[in-house]
């Protein structure tokens, strides 16, 4: 513990300003034509002042043109180095307008010398790690005060108005910096998050897909596998057309079943009660509903549908000749539908087609159950097998 205090503070010194403190923010037309117009009046200014007092004529003109460019194109090393975190060109960069400043002080080119001072201070307090940009902005103030030749009080509201400024300028960089990298972290959770919510309505389309499919076939499955049966055991045209007839049944419903998918995705479906009704009437099921009935969510509806029709697509498969009630009991804030099955041994048909189809029903209902937070309990009890649905609702 006690070293945290000292490594914090080190990296406070030793750290460089973040590079989206550093990046050129993104303007608009007009800032950026502003932006342009005032580097070129500044430029003007200089280039005029340097120019306009007239020690500078004859030889001496083309050693003040080398002079302003030398400056600027040090002042734009010194922008792209520091931005790539470069100490070693940095301060080469830095050291070199040190002597520009001076040098062109001395040969009459007052403004531009300032210019070079100022600008100097300023961006080292901004773009260099503290712990180099204290000294380097005391050296450039340093260089300003011993050969600017101004006045004690000049110098010190100079000193103190360049330090201040590049002080406040370093504060927004930062502040900038950071506001920068939230929004990046915020944009890609946005991202992540529609990215999750995609595969999330992906795997809910998948699931409901299947769902049907695998009812809708596996219930078809049940009869062709049993009019096959009948013809290869002798069976009367009238036994094996009603096979034919339920299967072509289970392809109309499962159909109607796709429809009702669909519907289901947009929101659109029958109540969970009204389903229930027409399942059990359709299979010769007893059906009991306790409790007060209620509007159930989309997701709570769909699982109590998707695992009544696997339960009794089993039932047929397993104990067709066997008795199959179903209970939708309404708790106070859960759902249970009990799907209870006895007696009834395996016929012929039901013994071979046990094996049909893939044996992922219930267990694809228990992991819709569970994403929902409720649970699915499938077994045999009491000589016979009992599939228990519970959600919220």
């Amino acid at each position: 513990m006690l070293l945290e205090g000292p490594l914090v503070s080190l990296d406070t010194w030793t750290r460089w300003p973040s590079r989206e403190a550093l990046a050129r923010e993104e303007r608009s037309r007009p800032g950026a034509v502003l932006s342009y117009a005032g580097r070129l009046a500044l430029l003007l200014a200089v280039t005029l002042g340097t120019f306009g007092s007239g020690r500078f004529t004859g030889w001496a003109v083309p050693l003040a043109v080398l002079g302003l460019a030398a400056t600027g194109a040090l002042f734009q090393l010194l922008f792209r180095v520091s931005g790539r975190h470069r100490l070693g060109w940095t301060l080469a960069s830095m050291g070199l307008l040190l002597v520009i400043a001076p040098v062109a002080h001395y040969l009459g080119a007052t403004l531009l010398a300032s210019a070079t001072w100022c600008w100097l201070a300023v961006i080292v307090l901004v773009r260099l790690p503290l712990l180099v940009a204290l000294p380097s902005c005391a050296a450039t103030l340093t260089s300003y005060a011993v050969f600017s030749g101004d006045g004690v009080l000049g110098v010190s509201a100079t000193v103190v108005g360049l330090s201040l400024l590049g002080y406040l300028l370093r504060l927004d960089a930062e502040a900038r910096g950071t506001a920068r990298r939230l929004l990046q972290q915020e944009r890609a959770a946005r991202a992540a998050e529609a990215e999750s919510a995609a595969l999330a309505e992906r795997a809910r389309i998948a699931r409901e897909i299947h769902d049907v499919l695998a009812h809708s076939l596996s219930a078809q499955l049940v009869h062709l596998e049993a009019a096959r049966l009948m013809l290869d055991g002798g069976a009367t045209r009238e036994q094996v057309r009603e096979r034919v007839v339920a299967a072509r049944r289970m392809a109309q419903e499962g159909l109607v079943e796709t429809r009702q998918a669909l519907s289901a995705l947009r929101g659109e479906f029958t109540a969970v009660g009204e389903f229930l009704v027409e399942l059990t009437q359709r299979e010769r099921i007893a059906l009991t509903v306790s409790g007060t009935p209620r509007p159930l969510a989309a997701e709570a509806g769909l699982a109590v549908r998707r695992t009544a029709q696997e339960a009794v697509t089993n039932v047929r498969k397993h104990a067709a000749r066997g008795t199959c009630t179903m209970e939708l009991r309404y708790l106070e804030e859960a759902v249970e539908l009990e799907v209870r099955n006895s007696g009834g041994a395996p016929d012929e048909v039901s013994a071979v087609l046990a094996d049909s189809g893939s044996g992922y029903g219930l267990l694809g209902m228990r992991e819709r159950a569970e994403l929902l937070g409720g649970s699915l309990q499938a077994g045999p009890e009491q000589g016979g097998w009992l599939v228990l649905l519970r959600v919220p609702a």
